[in-house]
């Protein structure tokens, strides 16, 4: 199968000025194939994180350029940018940021319905097929503040695939979780990579999960130090 570049970056530079000036990144430059599971590592203040918040277009304020599927996202307004980020990117973070008081189906929901692209009945199908995907099928009624922390992580990454976003952006996304659920997730990332062609790009401290994706991405110092690390 050919490769097709799903995001491009070109010469992210980022500074922040208070309380002092501080280039936070510094000329960063990759590709993104689809269907890519790529992680992200570095030591904590190296600059992944602020370049994750970029990729996603939740921060615009840098330099640079940004393309997912050959669009210019760099310089679109917040507007477009937030039709965007519900239609094209999921996002799993490190806490899963449920609402504990709904249903483990309707947090799902919730980006499909924002989106507006299909019917309730339609979007609680396709709310269902993930959590079969993610073997949660038996939690859908329950509210989310009634799962473990795992299975919570797990309706997170469903949430992240119902409206099938081209890429997948992942901030530790194993970072509150024991070695048996870490294992879990990861094995669900390789899945849907393998599987659906589900692109993803993740930030992560945990070596073992790094070392089990496609690609490793090391920074350094606001800069990329190895666009091919083996661990």
């Amino acid at each position: 199968m050919k490769m097709r570049t799903i995001l491009k970056v070109e010469n992210i530079t980022k500074f922040f000025y208070s309380p002092v000036e501080f280039k936070a990144l510094n000329n960063i430059a990759f590709e993104v194939q689809q269907g890519e599971f790529l992680s992200i590592i570095g030591k904590s203040g190296c600059g992944k994180s602020t370049m994750l918040y970029i990729l996603s277009t939740m921060d615009t304020e840098y330099e640079g350029r940004i393309y997912l599927d050959e669009q210019l996202l760099t310089g679109l307004k917040q507007d477009k940018l937030a039709r965007l980020r519900n239609s094209s990117i999921g996002f799993v973070f490190q806490f899963h940021y449920l609402l504990p008081e709904f249903s483990c189906l309707k947090n799902i929901m919730i980006p499909a319905l924002k989106l507006g692209k299909y019917s309730r009945e339609e979007i609680e199908f396709r709310a269902y097929e993930k959590l079969k995907l993610l073997e949660l099928e038996e939690q859908a009624l329950k509210p989310a503040s009634k799962l473990s922390g795992g299975q919570q992580q797990r309706i997170a990454i469903a949430r992240a695939l119902i409206n099938e976003p081209k890429i997948i952006m992942c901030d530790e996304p194993t970072g509150n979780l024991d070695s048996k659920n870490s294992e879990i997730v990861l094995d669900i990332f390789k899945q849907i990579s393998k599987d659906f062609n589900q692109t993803i790009i993740t930030v992560t401290h945990d070596n073992d999960f790094a070392k089990a994706s496609d690609r490793i991405i090391e920074m350094q110092d606001g800069e990329i130090i190895n666009h091919n690390l083996i661990l």
